[in-house]
């Protein structure tokens, strides 16, 4: 029979137990090896059964359990002791709080999904992984962080396959009473709500669930609520599913009800008013226009509060292709904003002009989130170097006239938090050497440039170490593998080959990810005889353990997922090569350590940072990839291989399938696996262990989360929070009102002739010229530009590249015509062909960019000195 209701009996603990409650709602045990040893020894059997979730294990054990250990002094003991840790991480100072006074007292992070814990399954892939990474490292390092999120009642799907190997997706129902959140209530104890307008009159109304996670709180708002009619009570249901208006709405209550939120925790908490907003891609774009209303409310003109809003706004793009941003039709925004619906005070068309694609190559009738992100946010970046530059090629339209390389969109390279991802045996190797506090600070806080510690480890300890957590996945594969086939329909008597799958002294390849087209699942099947011959070569076989989900509405993906799985199924190979269903943080973590080699080969430059294999090669996972994302930024011939790429402009796709593929054979065949099972003098394959030793010492402090959360705080945070300081009611009326007065004058602004002191087409190397510029400025001053000279070395056709900057000086007063007359030196530092040029650009104290504006003025064709520059020589 089925239930017609469900509900949730929470056990009641006895008194001495009570701080287990406390440990099982701070999600810190999701990555404190002690709290999850304390909650493991409660009762194992219950500890497993509850896939290692406290507040399951909690709701699981017996009675009788429970006042056995409440009697249990020993227990207690340590219980005290796993408490008063957690009260001394969560209250005393850590890095952040020994800065300067000068950073911000608080930072509201938005993102679409958060990837935590598996017990909370909140996220997708890349972003919610590095959404929950963030989380956690701001919570180690004492950044006052709030999290701002949604709490989807299906999360993502979980993955299954036919017998067939297609995909089938399962939408299991969370019960929040179920999960580690806690409703947030008002003083009277009724749960806060939020609510967002919708047309006609309606209202989407949300609960605001809490997570803690460490010292961050991270709010998730619920629409599943009485208060909502069908429709709306399904507005949080899935994580990117649904059609253009669900995901609006979805964005709609994530940027808008989202900053209601923290209004409202901070209201209730006394938790200092976040002063940066930090949007994680454009999904939480809306936060910008709910800010805007906020101090038009106080009396501020939309111009005026736009400055203001901009000022302490971060936005963080992570995708390489336009295809990945949230674009919507206009008439649907304009639908759900204006005076019968969300904002009524705004006008409409305020609201469309910051999202529109007013660029040459843009779709005039869409609004695109990336680009209202980049325009509500002072500051922006990319998520790696290499996609730093995708990103100021990609978004380049807006800021007209300028080189992409001047775009205002800096980067931060990706990190992964530690002490979720590393081995429990790695961890421990480490504090056998320097120490458990020494390598806990190494992992969270960061700061070296190197570990040399590794370099004592024995090369004994080091590929033991290795061993064991290859035999650790060996045993996860073989029982995933037989969950995933009885799900196919096999019976246990089909299933006796599984015990021989997969050898823990063979060199074992990981891969696993979302599986889009341009991550390439398959390209290790384009010559599958090769790969068999590597499968299954008698002296020297590798072992393939491949996951990963494809979008439920991404048949194509679908494909490649059957395509691999086929392979994979063939009694041939599939000892060696195994496909494993609903990819996930909990099989992760025993998938990265256990495997010796990472391997991603995306279609550069379309990877914009690709943790994963960050994650892999902190537990000492060697890298074989394309140079794309991270790759691209660190990789060395010390600690992993270089998959070469054909990606030349008009290569056609398949011929460039068949070429990176065989160049990925051929470092297997060549390079990786004569590496891996070459012995040295002491019967132990050496110049491998070096290459994990040298990952760990060099790698290891680079792709750590708490590196890239202290780039955050230190390169765009507190500028940013500065700049919101700065930005006081009067000073973001002075800065709307000049940029109002430069846009409308800027057609007035011209460089009408240009001289300089060199007689003759060559100088000499370290001379100085001396230019001499006459602009017009028309209603403009200037107070109001910079006249800048643009020097560097120059192509064939004249572009000026690796350009460095001058500014110039007005020299006395205009001529009567009103033109102005700039001077300034022009040093000669290299040598070769050398240009230069001069512009003029808006100038203001207020602004992060000279490029801010999108404004600039460069001479014509006809002015100038008739030579192409100066060469030198």
């Amino acid at each position: 029979m089925k239930a017609i209701r469900r509900f949730t009996v929470r056990p009641v603990l006895p008194e001495p137990l009570r701080p287990l409650s406390d440990l099982a709602r701070n999600l810190r045990w999701s990555w404190h090896a002690e709290t999850r040893d304390l909650f493991q020894s409660v009762d194992p059997e219950c500890w497993a059964a509850s896939g290692n979730d406290p507040v399951r294990l909690l709701g699981s054990v017996s009675p009788g359990r429970l006042a056995e250990l409440a009697e249990d002094r020993r227990f207690l003991r340590r219980l005290a002791a796993v408490a008063g840790d957690l009260h001394d991480y969560v209250t005393g100072e850590r890095w952040y709080q020994d800065q300067s006074s000068e950073l911000p007292t608080a930072v509201a992070y938005f993102s679409p999904e958060f990837g935590i814990t598996a017990a909370l399954p909140q996220y997708s892939g890349g972003l919610g992984i590095l959404a929950g990474d963030h989380l956690k490292a701001a919570s180690d390092l004492g950044v006052p962080l709030i999290g701002v999120g949604l709490l989807y009642r299906h999360g993502y799907f979980r993955q299954t396959l036919s017998r067939d190997g297609w995909q089938q997706e399962h939408y299991p129902v969370l019960d929040p009473n179920e999960l580690p959140v806690a409703l947030l209530k008002e003083a009277d104890g009724t749960p806060a709500q939020v609510s967002i307008a919708l047309p006609g009159g309606r209202q989407l109304h949300a609960r605001v669930w809490l997570a803690q996670v460490g010292r961050v709180p991270l709010l998730m708002l619920d629409s599943d609520v009485e208060e909502n009619d069908l429709g709306e009570r399904g507005v949080t249901d899935r994580l990117y599913g649904g059609g253009s208006e669900h995901r609006l709405l979805q964005e709609m209550l994530l940027g808008i009800g989202g900053v209601r939120a923290v209004r409202t925790y901070c209201r209730l908490t006394g938790h200092p008013e976040p002063e940066v907003f930090h949007t994680n891609e454009g999904h939480a774009g809306f936060l910008g226009l709910e800010r805007i209303a906020e101090l038009c409310a106080a009396g501020m003109d939309f111009d005026p509060a736009l400055e203001a809003v901009r000022a302490g706004t971060v936005f963080t793009t992570h995708t390489p292709v336009p295809a990945g941003i949230d674009r919507f039709d206009r008439e649907l925004v304009a639908h759900h904003f204006g005076p019968d619906a969300e904002l009524p005070d705004i006008e409409v068309g305020r609201i469309l002009q910051l999202g529109m694609e007013t660029y040459p190559g843009g779709e005039p009738n869409l609004f695109n989130m990336a680009v209202m992100g980049l325009r509500l946010g002072q500051r922006a970046n990319g998520v790696s170097l290499l996609h730093g530059n995708v990103s100021r090629e990609m978004f380049s339209g807006l800021w007209p006239g300028f080189d992409p390389d001047e775009v205002p969109i800096t980067s931060v390279t990706n990190g992964v938090h530690a002490p979720t991802w590393v081995a429990p045996e790695v961890f421990r190797l480490g504090a056998r050497q320097i120490g458990a506090q020494r390598t806990e600070d190494a992992m969270t806080v960061g700061g070296s440039d190197r570990w040399d510690a590794v370099a004592e480890i024995p090369d004994q300890d080091v590929w033991e170490l290795r061993r064991n957590l290859r035999e650790q996945l060996v045993t996860e594969v073989r029982d995933r593998l037989r969950t995933s086939w009885r799900q196919r329909g096999a019976g246990t008597a089909e299933l006796g080959w599984i015990d021989g799958v997969l050898d823990p002294d063979v060199l074992t390849i990981g891969f696993a990810r979302r599986v889009p087209s341009y991550k390439r699942l398959t390209l290790m099947l384009r010559d599958r005889d090769r790969l068999m011959d590597l499968l299954l070569h008698p002296e020297r076989p590798i072992q393939i353990v491949v996951a990963g989900k494809a979008h439920p509405a991404d048949d194509g993906g679908k494909r490649l997922v059957q395509e691999l799985v086929r392979f994979a199924d063939d009694p041939r190979v599939r000892h060696r090569i195994v496909f494993l269903p609903d990819y996930g943080m909990a099989m992760a973590q025993k998938l990265y350590p256990g495997c010796d080699i990472w391997l991603n080969n995306p279609l550069r430059p379309l990877e914009a940072c690709g943790t994963s294999g960050m994650k892999a090669a902190l537990n000492g996972c060697l890298n074989l990839s394309v140079l794309d994302g991270w790759w691209d930024e660190w990789f060395q011939p010390d600690f992993g291989w270089a998959i070469p790429t054909a990606d030349g402009t008009g290569t056609d796709p398949d011929h460039r399938d068949d070429v990176e593929a065989a160049a990925l054979y051929d470092l297997l065949e060549q390079r990786v696996t004569p590496r891996f099972y070459e012995q040295g003098q002491g019967g132990l394959p050496d110049r491998w262990i070096e290459m994990v030793r040298q990952t760990l010492s060099l790698l290891g402090p680079k792709v750590l989360a708490g590196r890239m959360v202290r780039e955050y705080v230190e390169r765009l945070y507190t500028p940013a929070a500065h700049a919101h300081r700065a930005m006081t009611p009067d000073a973001a009326r002075e800065l709307a009102d000049w940029k109002a007065r430069v846009r409308s004058a800027w057609h007035g602004v011209t460089v009408d002739h240009v001289e300089t002191s060199a007689a003759t087409p060559t100088a000499e190397l370290g001379s100085t010229l001396s230019l001499r510029v006459r602009v017009g400025l028309g209603d403009l001053g200037p107070e109001d530009v910079e006249v800048q000279a643009v020097s560097g070395r120059v192509d064939s056709q004249d572009r000026i590249a690796d350009a460095s900057t001058v500014p110039l000086k007005p020299m006395g007063s205009p001529d009567p015509e009103g033109r102005w007359v700039y001077e300034g030196p022009l040093s000669l530092d290299r040598t070769g062909p050398y240009g230069y040029t001069v512009r003029i650009l808006p100038a203001h104290r207020l602004l992060a960019s000279s490029a801010e504006l999108g404004l600039v003025a460069v001479p014509s064709q006809d002015v100038g000195e008739g030579a192409a520059g100066v060469l030198l020589r």
